[in-house]
């Protein structure tokens, strides 16, 4: 992103969640705070609609991640961090009274978010903090009192390899850490119809300031992963998301494309 502007993807994946819950009623994420943070209608989502496969994309990572930050409020974990919170709202309609509940972001992105919530009358829950950071200019910095539960989502692929290296350093650092994150494959290596259209979203997010930088296959993440500790790690591509959410056991294993993971540091 910018320095001096709010992120524009964060806008924009707001804009597919929000879409979401109209145009699928929040089947796979339901989020009813969604519209009403970036003070849409549901009509204005209408006729202007954000593309199809990838709001269900990211409503599956949405929900896949939030299946398994609950599973870890279940096991004792009472820290959820969010980092690049954009416009998410999963802090201001936690469901767990004791989860707190930690939004890390870029101080402009932080920023144009207050504003968001102040103009649409959501309220800061006392369980939310704040942090503000620069993941390709500072290092990940935050006071924990325990094992705490990283919400990673629709960061990765913007960052440095280096940037997100550091980050997850930090994540490794405490037994009992967990981390969801959804990562993209290399186009290079698609068919040339997938690789296309990933090359074509490439293009209009490098145009405005927020390229892709970094990408992963899934041998490589597995690797890195264990590398710094983690275990326990569910990776969800194509396929498996599509069986999880979408009722589709048809898609083939090696289809390649988005991938939603979730690892735990013993």
């Amino acid at each position: 992103m910018q320095t001096g502007q709010a992120s524009k993807t964060a806008y924009a994946a707001a804009r597919y969640r929000a879409a979401h819950q109209v145009l699928e009623h929040g089947s796979i994420l339901s989020d009813p705070l969604a519209l009403r943070i970036l003070g849409h209608e549901p009509e204005e989502l209408l006729g202007d609609a954000p593309r199809r496969g990838m709001r269900l994309f990211i409503a599956a990572r949405h929900r896949f991640a939030e299946d398994h930050l609950a599973a870890a409020v279940g096991r004792g974990v009472r820290t959820a961090v969010v980092l690049g919170a954009g416009l998410d709202t999963f802090a201001y309609r936690n469901p767990f009274p004791e989860l707190t509940v930690i939004e890390v972001d870029h101080p402009d992105t932080q920023a144009w978010k207050r504003d968001r919530l102040a103009a649409t009358g959501i309220a800061i829950p006392s369980n939310v903090r704040h942090a503000g950071v620069d993941f390709e200019r500072e290092k990940l910095r935050l006071e924990l009192d325990g094992p705490a539960f990283f919400l990673w989502m629709g960061v990765v692929p913007y960052l440095t390899i280096e940037a997100f290296t550091e980050t997850l350093g930090f994540i490794a650092g405490r037994a009992g850490n967990e981390v969801v994150f959804d990562y993209a494959q290399n186009p290079d290596r698609m068919p040339a119809d997938r690789r296309a259209a990933l090359e074509a979203r490439a293009a209009r997010v490098a145009k405005i300031g927020e390229p892709w930088l970094t990408f992963f296959e899934p041998s490589e993440i597995a690797e890195l992963l264990g590398s710094h500790g983690f275990a326990d790690v569910e990776d969800l591509g194509p396929s498996g998301l599509a069986a999880r959410f979408f009722d589709r056991p048809d898609v083939p294993p090696e289809t390649p494309g988005g991938h939603v993971l979730h690892a735990r540091r013993p």
